[in-house]
């Protein structure tokens, strides 16, 4: 069972808001089953853009709502839906957001949680249009066997705070370092919810990668993480290790213009524009290993992508990883390694590049992008190999042999 008093607080500062929502439709997440989708359905919940006001949208089942909205309930028990994760893995914080349901937000709502093994759960009848729509008795028959009501509990019954119109964001902080693929929520008695964002990281089954075919290490889904950043004006170097390829210009990292590039711009021999400064960001891998392929994109930023790159990496143990954090990565020069020497970059193009970690023979856990002089990027990929499986690789390659330093957790 889940730590319940140490689960459902509210959570004042929500940094866990930077994180992948692993239940989003842009990641797959899907509804599986709702007790009541009368005003609006539940697959509502998991839109990826914000809530919008809508003025007297009518229908015939009424005033329709961005959001989930039930039923006003005149018979005993209250509403529930429940949710395939997108992304499995591990939960940082929840998200439930009402606004714009004046006068008809859900009062209290809870949070269940269950990690069901794939292909295990009982086949559910498919959802199709449900505005107008309660749920079946054969829909109602599927969901008991799931035994929803019996998953551990992330958020206890708690009330909900209104906020204002326009946001009435209720952030609840999650501490079990459990992995979870499927959510229960329940509002009590009825309601609405404009959104449910579920935050976190996802966790994979090393075990089960192919040892044959690399893997990309710094994956959000994967369980990868940014840990530090230099500048972040315009975009968080999360969204650089998304789920899939970048959706828009505001889908990546993006920084500041930097005041301190020369008032006239000047190259290189190379190409390469001759300034002092730059931005970075530092990135957890999901699982220490060996990057063989680099791909950097910048999709979408014409006319501000950054003129060069560069990328390194080291290894660190979780309290080195802590110490760098409070000392903002003032980590020294020689324990970074070169993965990508200084290299030129083009506007909204896709860029792929061989590591020079196959020849170093190091195995990493974190990876540092320096971005010059500043710009944006969508997308990082690290394809490589999981420090546990590159003993299994083919013998016909006998340098690509690996260790782990002492003293390194896998599951930071």
């Amino acid at each position: 069972m889940a730590d319940l008093p140490r689960e459902g607080r509210l959570a004042r500062s929500p940094e866990f808001t930077q994180l992948i929502d692993m239940a989003s439709e842009s990641v797959g997440g899907k509804i599986l089953f709702a007790t009541d989708d009368f005003f609006a359905p539940a697959e509502n919940l998991l839109k990826s853009d914000s809530p919008r006001f809508r003025e007297r949208d009518d229908t015939e089942f009424g005033t329709q709502t961005d959001g989930w909205e039930t039923r006003r309930k005149r018979v005993p028990g209250h509403d529930w839906c429940v949710i395939k994760l997108g992304v499995p893995g591990i939960i940082r914080g929840f998200d439930v957001d009402i606004s714009y349901f004046t006068g008809g937000y859900a009062p209290r709502i809870s949070i269940q949680a269950a990690n069901l093994e794939e292909g295990k759960e009982p086949e559910m009848p498919p959802r199709g249009l449900r505005t107008g729509a309660a749920a079946t008795a054969e829909e109602l028959a599927a969901a008991a066997e799931l035994k929803s009501s019996d998953w551990d509990h992330l958020v206890p019954m708690t009330e909900l705070r209104p906020g204002t119109p326009a946001s009435g964001h209720n952030y609840f902080l999650v501490s079990s370092l459990q992995r979870w693929t499927h959510l229960r929520l329940n509002i009590f008695p009825d309601g609405g919810i404009a959104r449910l964002r579920v935050h976190g990281t996802g966790q994979k089954d090393w075990t089960a990668t192919d040892p044959k075919e690399p893997s990309d290490l710094v994956a959000i889904a994967c369980g990868g993480a940014c840990v530090g950043f230099s500048n972040a004006h315009f975009g968080h170097p999360n969204k650089l290790i998304g789920v899939g390829p970048p959706k828009s210009v505001a889908d990546g990292w993006e920084t500041a213009r930097r005041p301190d590039r020369p008032p006239i711009l000047q190259n290189d021999e190379n190409g390469v524009l001759l300034v002092t400064g730059c931005e970075w960001a530092v990135f957890r891998l999901a699982h220490p290993g060996v990057i063989t392929q680099i791909e950097i994109d910048t999709k979408y930023f014409e006319g501000k992508s950054p003129d060069s790159c560069k990328l390194d990496g080291c290894i660190l143990t979780t309290q080195e990883e802590e110490d760098m954090i409070r000392h903002k990565w003032d980590l020294p020069g020689h324990r970074w390694k070169p993965l990508l020497p200084v290299t030129k970059l083009s506007p909204n193009e896709s860029h792929t590049f061989d590591s020079l970690t196959p020849e170093l023979q190091d195995v990493i856990t974190h990876a540092r992008l320096t971005i010059s002089p500043d710009g944006g990027v969508s997308r990082l990929r690290l394809k490589g190999f999981p420090s546990s499986i590159c003993l299994l690789r083919p013998r016909e390659k006998p340098t690509m042999r690996f260790s782990v330093k002492a003293g390194f957790r896998c599951n930071l």
